[in-house]
């Protein structure tokens, strides 16, 4: 079986490997305070032109997103996001098991607007029942988008500005965002994600790491004690040095940043085969995650030999689903599944 049905597929990058076996035996402090760990802080503060960001290591997508959104919000707080967001839809409730509800706006490609978020903003106010209902203290989206598409900076300045003006800290996730950084059509780099947002978290696990996610706090206001939150929601790592090495790794000689750009290339050669054999999509993503609508009897034939994942069925006949590359996708898994969808 070929798998395209994750980015996580995989275990790590073998150079990370090779690094977390010669540094095996050497002996630090815990919790994130090694000297590998701060070597990473200071790569990532570099690349993000973010000198004065708080950098944290944390070990996975969902546990990170329910600790930031928790440190963040006051106890009759919610989380502004697009409907089809990970906090929404794909983490069991975790945000909510907090305490804190997601405020869901519709959403069809993923993304939500700054339009948007103030018109929800304002409706609460001004329903006079407002203290009835969950108030909105932060906005929550993602790049890539759950369904791999992307802010331009200019979307994303704009919602910046929104939640500047309206007092509601921007949360970016980054679960997928070396595959957004990369892509051929990404307007964004890790210096305009650092400038347009309060906190986002660099996603290690989709893109190399056997584990972990590098959160990045540059609004002074959200920083003050993210270590004792990390503690709380059993983040914090003993052996945290495993995560530094990881991203020390990941951030030399530009590896985050080549792998992203394999995954996304490969993604780029499987799109152009679903358009050529007159598949439709269910939306134009330029990241690793491809959406074609397939008859059923192709699926069942494609069924064989690959794994993919079920998106969304669009009639009788035809569902949508998701073909994922990853930083370690073979070019010749590509080249035969490309071969396979020509005689179809």
């Amino acid at each position: 079986m070929i798998r395209f049905q994750c980015d996580y597929a995989e275990g790590a990058h073998p150079l990370i490997l090779q690094k977390m076996a010669e540094t095996n035996e050497e002996q630090t402090v815990g919790y994130g305070n090694d000297p590998y760990c701060e070597r990473a802080r200071k790569k990532i503060r570099t690349l993000c032109d973010a000198p004065e960001a708080d950098v944290h290591f944390l070990v996975g997508g969902t546990q990170t997103n329910f600790t930031v959104i928790r440190s963040i919000l006051r106890p009759h707080q919610g989380a502004v996001a697009a409907n089809t967001g990970h906090i929404n839809v794909h983490e069991t409730g975790a945000v909510e098991a907090t305490g804190h509800k997601v405020l869901p706006l519709p959403s069809e490609d993923g993304k939500i607007t700054a339009d948007q978020v103030r018109e929800y903003y304002e409706a609460h106010w001004q329903d006079a029942d407002h203290e009835h209902m969950v108030q909105p203290g932060m906005v929550y989206i993602s790049h890539p988008t759950e369904n791999g598409t992307l802010y331009s900076k200019e979307e994303l300045k704009a919602l910046y500005e929104v939640c500047q003006e309206l007092g509601l800290p921007l949360f970016l996730d980054g679960a997928r965002l070396g595959y957004g950084v990369m892509s051929e059509a990404s307007e964004l780099g890790l210096a305009d994600i650092a400038a347009f947002t309060d906190v986002f978290y660099i996603g290690g696990t989709k893109v190399g790491a056997l584990f972990g996610e590098a959160v990045v706090i540059t609004n002074p206001a959200l920083k003050k004690d993210f270590r004792y939150l990390i503690k709380q929601s059993g983040g914090m790592l003993a052996k945290g040095r495993l995560l530094g090495i990881q991203f020390d790794v990941l951030f030399t000689d530009d590896l985050y940043f080549r792998i992203s750009d394999h995954a996304d290339r490969l993604a780029m050669r499987l799109k152009e085969a679903f358009v050529k054999k007159g598949y439709a999509l269910r939306y134009d993503s330029y990241t690793n995650q491809q959406f074609p609508i397939l008859p059923d009897e192709h699926l069942e034939k494609l069924k064989e030999k690959y794994s993919f994942g079920f998106w969304e069925r669009m009639d009788a006949s035809r569902c949508a689903v998701r073909f994922c590359t990853s930083w370690a996708t073979k070019e010749e898994a590509v080249e035969e599944l490309i071969r396979d969808i020509e005689v179809l």
